[in-house]
């Protein structure tokens, strides 16, 4: 029975990803700030500040998912956020290493989450593959330097890196904040309105953290993205459909968003197709290709 350890197991995805290696006979174990008493799978301390990682997580792993991570919109990009965003990714990457290094054990797969914005925070009808050099924006770099601490993994192990869209789930993430207003007859695009929203269903992306533990051909950076992508303001005008809401109001103004977001607005103002032949072509089958079904299924 393979034993999995992953990061951030307590998250959105983390929760998730965890039912579904349970049900499929994996033994999962946590890595996590704080253990408490009664957790569902085994749990371990690690302090990323002091570099600890306690050396129990690591005894006889087969595979590491690298969920850790602040959020990225969940507060404006100051310099310390900045400071903690790379931190809880990159730094945390390192850390790992490190211990694992230290134990003197490799697992034969470091499978890193990343973002879509490894691209950049730009509106444009290319559609970007893995092929593409990451952007050279706040959000570009972010990203670049979490891929770089997972590739420093790659002389010991098979390291995959998935560049995830905007998660749609009903218990978190973006889904629920977009369809409060639109609840209320209250949904609108935001900017232009033109840009894209590449996005996926939360259970894909659990089944995608899967398919690359158990294909041992995945090596490198993949696109999770639905094959349906739509631009921003078609999906605000989905969920105000799917929620038998109007759709009349005009758009959040530009120059509120950044008022209120600064720079991070930037993630909400902008946004490009990204491609998911490579992902296809390892024999991944998206549950969830379409949006309005995805939609209707998670909110109503």
């Amino acid at each position: 029975m393979p034993t999995i350890l992953i990061t951030g197991g307590s998250g959105l995805v983390g929760r998730r990803l965890t039912r579904l290696l349970l049900q499929e006979g994996f033994a999962v174990r946590h890595l996590s700030r704080s253990v408490k008493p009664g957790a569902a799978v085994p749990t371990f301390a690690w302090d990323i500040a002091k570099s600890h990682v306690d050396p129990r997580a690591l005894e006889g792993v087969d595979h590491i998912v690298h969920l850790s991570g602040a959020g990225i919109a969940d507060k404006p990009w100051t310099k310390e956020r900045l400071r903690e965003l790379y931190s809880s990714r990159s730094g945390a990457a390192d850390v790992l290493r490190k211990a694992v290094e230290a134990a003197g054990h490799w697992p034969k797969t470091f499978i890193s989450a990343s973002g879509i914005n490894y691209y950049g925070a730009v509106t444009t009808d290319y559609i970007f593959t893995e092929n593409d050099p990451p952007a050279t924006d706040t959000i570009g770099m972010l990203t670049k330097a979490w891929e770089d601490a997972a590739d420093a993994w790659s002389p010991h192990c098979r390291v995959v890196k998935l560049r995830t869209s905007v998660v749609l789930a009903r218990e978190g993430g973006a889904l629920p904040k977009l369809a409060a207003p639109a609840r209320w007859g209250l949904a609108a695009p935001f900017g232009s309105g033109n840009q894209w929203m590449p996005w996926v269903h939360i259970e894909d992306v659990a089944r995608a953290y899967l398919h690359a533990a158990q294909r041992t051909d995945m090596q490198g950076a993949y696109n999770i993205a639905a094959p349906e992508q739509v631009r921003n303001r078609d999906f605000m005008h989905k969920v105000a459909q799917v929620l038998h809401r109007p759709f009349f109001l005009p758009a959040v103004p530009r120059f509120l968003l950044r008022l209120a977001l600064g720079e991070l607005s930037t993630v909400v103002l902008e946004g490009a197709r990204a491609s998911h032949a490579r992902l296809a072509g390892s024999g991944f089958e998206f549950r969830h290709p379409q949006l309005g079904p995805a939609l209707k299924g998670l909110l109503q």
